[in-house]
């Protein structure tokens, strides 16, 4: 038997040798959802023997990690503006990054209806709906297996979200004070550039913005603003590099008072525009 220090230890350098970005990082993580300890706990008991069959469940864990299984994928949940939510390999594993995209909305969301397109998760509405004060609260989004994941999100948070199944507006109705979106934004040439814990264990639908990854801004800046109040406001996260071709979008679609919003490492990554 093995104490709760040389397991941790041995864990971090099994994922380092599997070259695991952040390996002591997420061997801790694991160590948390196996044993349900805490840095305190973990310092006063780190030369104690850790039980068997939780070590042997912990190191497997950690096994499939050093395959490039995302954490978030073993463990079942993500943090995200504070909440915890659920995630399968169904959906795109909510970034730290889309928080900028829900600090923005919720700046000027009180009391409005909110229609997020590709919700996915269902991250980014229900944390407008949990935190602002949200009139009416709307998710949509062509994934069946999303959608359930975004409705047992909304139930565990205790929060009234409608969700749609709709390929972007096609089943949508009647009109929203914002729309907001994440769509996907890969250009389909440099999907297999990315990382594998993204390439294979995340939905390609959720990623693949076609061939200059910018499809799906040009529908939802078109087909959304039919959708949108007068002097509503929609929303976009986007890429590092993709400001100024989505800014472009959105004032051929008629979009004005275009603003862009950088990200806590000073890259652009919120777009957004008003119904004129």
């Amino acid at each position: 038997m093995s104490t709760f220090g040389e397991i941790l230890r041995t864990a971090g350098n099994y994922l380092k040798q599997h070259a695991i970005a952040d390996a002591d990082v997420d061997a801790w993580y694991l160590l948390v959802h196996v044993f349900g300890i805490n840095r305190a706990d973990f310092y006063l008991h780190r030369d104690e023997e850790a039980p068997k069959i939780q070590e042997e469940a912990y190191m497997e864990l950690v096994e499939q990690r050093a395959k490039h299984i995302p954490l978030q994928l073993i463990t079942g949940t993500q943090e995200f503006m504070g909440l915890e939510f659920d995630v399968t390999s169904d959906v795109l594993i909510p970034r730290q990054d889309t928080e900028v995209l829900v600090e923005e909305v919720l700046k000027v969301c009180n009391q409005t209806s909110v229609l997020d397109m590709c919700t996915g998760s269902g991250c980014i509405i229900i944390s407008l709906a949990k935190l602002g004060n949200i009139r009416k609260a709307v998710g949509a989004d062509l994934s069946d297996k999303a959608l359930k994941i975004a409705e047992k999100n909304a139930g565990k948070h205790n929060i009234k979200v409608e969700f749609i199944r709709s390929n972007l507006f096609e089943k949508i109705e009647g009109v929203y004070d914002i729309v907001v979106s994440n769509p996907p934004y890969i250009p389909s040439g440099e999907i297999k550039g990315l990382m594998p814990e993204v390439r294979d264990h995340e939905p390609i639908m959720a990623l693949d913005g076609d061939q200059d990854g910018l499809a799906f801004y040009r529908r939802i800046a078109e087909e959304g603003k039919d959708h949108l109040k007068e002097n509503g406001t929609i929303f976009f996260e986007i890429g590092y590099n993709q400001a100024q071709d989505v800014k472009k979008i959105l004032q051929n679609a008629g979009f004005g008072d275009i603003k862009i919003r950088k990200d806590l490492s000073g890259l652009d990554r919120v777009v957004s525009g008003r119904r004129l």
